[in-house]
């Protein structure tokens, strides 16, 4: 005879309470979403990442449709301590980068970006990958091509320097003219025609400044007005030499100098920078004229076409040029002014930052970071 089996299934499962139920639930849900953050987490670990930069050497190089450049090849050596690919994005300017980053379009930005308390707000950055700052690109080479002697010779009649001599010209010709008023006025036949102070020490000066620039037209007749004059003549000699020789100077450093060769020189010139750059905020406060240009090659092409009188830029950018593409035609005037820092800039909250930190200061522990600035700097 057959026992029934007795009903559990159904039975036990319609008796269990409500709580076990959801409770079961529950892990089950957990469960599935600890596999998905953890397989998220592995894929994020090993996904390529967006590398946004632009093009300026020596920063960043292309060449064939290969990027190098310094700011290249120290992220390079960064991927490989993360163990991570890259994937760059070119874009034209610093202002593309920063909105790349910002909309997720990017993971991170590198390339010449100037680290500022206004992007701080906005972004995170790395420790400081390089200090550098601003200067100055002319045209022309170690001679100003574009001097105008004519105008040169102008501004020194009114310069600084012409007054100076013509001050101490005065003081010198005061003192042989006073001299030569007192002894000749008391002789017979003297070049003083009257014994009053006026107009008499007018004629003595008038004598003193014609001796001075060229020779005595009338000796002294007394024997002590006769050694003055000598005396006199030769100071003259010696003040001719060297005021041509400052004068000589002054047009010589005028046409090796041109007309802007520091930053108090910019106001009221025509100045090229990029779009976006710190440049374009200290040229707004000196009171320049300021073009903005998208990419840093039409910023050149610029200057060479004499659309503006200078360009302001980050003094690696303009360096590289002056020893490269622009040889013989741009020089640097001037020294680094406006310091800062660049970075690797990344959306506020990344996690990337300790990582790429941590990496970038073990390059610097084990000189790599020193064998690639020496690459593309030289030895400092």
């Amino acid at each position: 005879m057959t026992r029934p089996q007795p009903a559990t299934s159904s039975r036990a499962r319609a008796a269990r309470p409500p709580w076990a139920i959801a409770a079961e639930a529950a892990r089950g849900l957990a469960l599935a979403l600890l596999f998905c953050l953890t397989w998220s987490a592995a894929q994020a670990e090993t996904a390529k990442l967006r590398v946004a930069t632009r093009i300026v050497p020596p920063m960043v190089v292309e060449k064939n449709g290969t990027l190098s450049g310094f700011s290249i090849e120290l992220w390079n050596s960064i991927g490989q301590r993360l163990n991570r690919e890259t994937e760059y994005l070119v874009l034209p300017d610093v202002s593309e980068l920063l909105d790349a980053v910002g909309s997720g379009r990017a993971d991170l930005a590198i390339a010449a970006i100037s680290i500022t308390s206004e992007r701080e707000d906005k972004f995170d950055f790395s420790l400081p990958i390089m200090n550098s700052g601003l200067q100055i690109l002319v045209r022309g080479t170690a001679v100003n091509v574009e001097a105008n002697p004519l105008r040169e010779l102008m501004q020194l009649f009114v310069s600084r320097t012409l007054l100076v001599w013509l001050g101490i010209a005065l003081l010198l010709i005061l003192v042989p003219a006073h001299l030569m008023f007192l002894v000749e006025r008391t002789h017979h036949s003297g070049i003083i025609p009257t014994r009053k102070y006026f107009p008499g020490i007018f004629h003595a000066m008038f004598w003193a400044a014609g001796t001075l620039a060229t020779q005595a037209d009338q000796m002294p007749r007394h024997w002590m007005a006769r050694i003055v004059a000598v005396l006199w003549m030769f100071t003259g000699v010696v003040f001719v030499a060297f005021y041509t020789a400052q004068l000589t100077a002054s047009l010589t450093v005028q046409q090796i100098r041109g007309p802007i060769n520091g930053p108090q020189d910019l106001v009221g010139k025509t100045v090229g920078t990029t779009r976006g750059s710190t440049a374009t905020a200290y040229l707004n406060e000196v009171s320049a004229h300021m073009v903005e240009f998208e990419k840093v090659d039409d910023l050149y092409n610029a200057l060479l076409k004499q659309q503006v009188d200078a360009v302001v830029f980050d003094a690696p950018a303009l360096l590289y040029y002056t020893t490269h593409d622009g040889q013989s035609s741009a020089r640097i005037v001037g020294e680094v002014f406006h310091r800062e820092d660049y970075g690797i800039v990344f959306p506020t909250g990344s996690p990337l930052r300790k990582q790429v930190n941590e990496a970038l200061l073990g390059l610097r522990e084990r000189d790599i970071y020193q064998r690639i600035y020496e690459e593309w700097f030289g030895k400092r």
